[in-house]
């Protein structure tokens, strides 16, 4: 970074004019100065001529860049423009807090008791702050409201209980939890259609879950056992399952977003070519604010415009790349700011407040389905526990997570149906004991489920059916009476 009194080498703004419109009196002369002008005297030549550019490069560019930046016209149920476009206002806070993290679910009764002031309501920018009087104003109803807890409730628990199992012996590898970061999943997915598409990374437990598959097929991969949703292959970072439309966690940052092009892509090919009756499949594409530096981001970004395919692209900034804090990471820190570049929507929401994300993602997934295009949505988040089971987690200030352990999307959600009569306590318990319950008899059936088979390991490496081979002779390999002589003690 240059200081004020530092002045750069003009060869750093040569990418500034390549992708600029040409200017006569911008000769690239200017970018080589000759050896008997001085640096001091070339420089402040080129100086007045970009200032001069300047002023015809403003006045070319802000009436074709105003048709790019056009963010999402939501509107709240006083049918007033919804504001999540402009910068967060606690993008990378530390403010000084003590640290008393929800990393799991608490009691209802803890969890009410700590909405403190601290605790921004959900949608405080949408729903005034004095109580609604009728329940005509409201952003949900009951059985949305109901529905978005369960589904919150279930992720955290979930977590909380695989973070148990690890400690205990039961898993294996990297298992990367989503605790804190529910309001994401659920404020997106419970939106979906069963025929749409998710596409998740490592971090791909809660995807699943909110996309309807049974939590046990769920923990029974987690332990790798032959009931999993991918029969004990994929493991914690690989989920898929082709009932729900669930297209894979992938363990690459990135690698996912040009499958779900694809899959955007095959829907859109479906309907405007082959004609296919209801072929109006929507694509969520998740990933973390790390991806967002990638060639495969950009690339995609530029495809999904061009071809105006039905996809979202939701970036979980949780503000950390494992150990790599975002403000450090990239030119620029609010990811939405891309989307326009390439000409579509970027919004950015609080990705803590369910509500929020809940009304951005159904504007943006209409719009995908009613063909206008793909959106780029940025929610801010946080992670309420280190990188993966792993991850002593020393990096972050404590003062930090403080700051968002403060507004745990779960409790925010609690406490909006409560003070809006949505629910009494008594049925956000029985809920509680509900998921309690259910992830009980998950551990149990993950337990007594069996190993995979040993003829299961190389499936799907090999392109015959059977997955072992074919030999010279044209028979499978596996039919051969000496294909596992050598193997009896692996």
């Amino acid at each position: 970074m240059h200081t004020p009194n530092t002045i750069p080498h003009p060869c750093f703004l040569r990418p500034l004019f390549t992708s600029l419109p040409s200017f006569p009196y911008i000769h690239s002369s200017l970018f080589l100065p000759p050896s008997s002008l001085s640096f001091h005297s070339f420089f402040t030549s080129f100086l007045s001529s970009v200032a001069e550019a300047a002023i015809t490069i403003t006045i070319t560019m802000s009436f074709s860049a105003t048709k790019l930046v056009h963010p999402l016209p939501l509107r709240s149920t006083d049918n007033k423009p919804l504001s999540f476009t402009s910068p967060s206002s606690f993008l990378g806070s530390n403010h000084k807090l003590r640290f008393n993290a929800f990393s799991k679910v608490l009691p209802l009764s803890q969890r009410l008791s700590a909405s403190s002031s601290r605790v921004v309501a959900v949608s405080s920018d949408v729903v005034k702050e004095k109580k609604l009087k009728t329940n005509s104003n409201l952003l949900i109803t009951k059985e949305e409201g109901l529905d978005l807890y369960e589904d919150m409730v279930l992720g955290r628990s979930f977590e909380d209980m695989c973070a148990q199992m690890y400690y205990r012996g039961k898993m294996f590898g990297f298992v990367h939890l989503y605790n804190g970061q529910e309001a994401v999943s659920t404020g997106f997915i419970r939106l979906l259609k069963k025929e749409d598409y998710v596409v998740s990374t490592y971090r791909d437990h809660v995807h699943a879950l909110s996309k309807g598959v049974p939590a046990r097929n769920v923990m029974s991969e987690l332990y790798g056992k032959a009931t999993g949703i991918c029969r004990g292959q994929g493991g914690s970072m690989h989920m898929f399952s082709k009932e729900h439309n669930l297209l894979g966690g992938f363990a690459f940052i990135g690698e996912g977003i040009p499958v779900a092009t694809g899959a955007a892509f095959s829907s859109k090919y479906r309907r405007e070519v082959l004609k296919e009756l209801g072929a109006d499949q929507v694509t969520v594409a998740f990933f973390g604010d790390g991806t967002c530096n990638n060639g495969q981001f950009f690339e995609c970004l530029n495809m999904a415009a061009l071809w105006k395919l039905p996809i979202i692209f939701v970036v979980e900034n949780n503000l950390w790349a494992i150990g790599m804090s975002h403000l450090r990471a990239t030119s620029d820190p609010q990811i939405w700011k891309k989307g326009p570049a390439f000409g579509m929507p970027g919004v950015h929401v609080d990705g803590m407040d369910v509500l929020k994300v809940r009304e951005v993602a159904k504007e943006a997934i209409e719009r995908a389905r009613r063909g206008e295009g793909p959106t780029l949505v940025e929610c801010e988040t946080y992670r309420f526990r280190g990188h993966s089971l792993a991850d002593p987690d020393e990096l972050r200030d404590p003062a930090e997570k403080a700051k968002y352990a403060s507004r745990d999307p779960i409790t925010a959600l609690t406490k909006y149906i409560i003070e809006n009569k949505l629910a009494n306590e008594q049925e956000l318990k029985s809920i509680d004991k509900k998921i309690e319950e259910l992830l009980d008899e998950a551990v149990e059936f993950a337990d007594a489920s069996p190993q995979p088979p040993r003829s299961q390991l190389l499936e799907n490496v090999f392109a015959d059916p059977k997955g072992f081979g074919i030999g010279p002779d044209g028979k499978y390999r596996c039919e051969d009476p000496k294909f596992t002589q050598g193997t009896a003690h692996v």
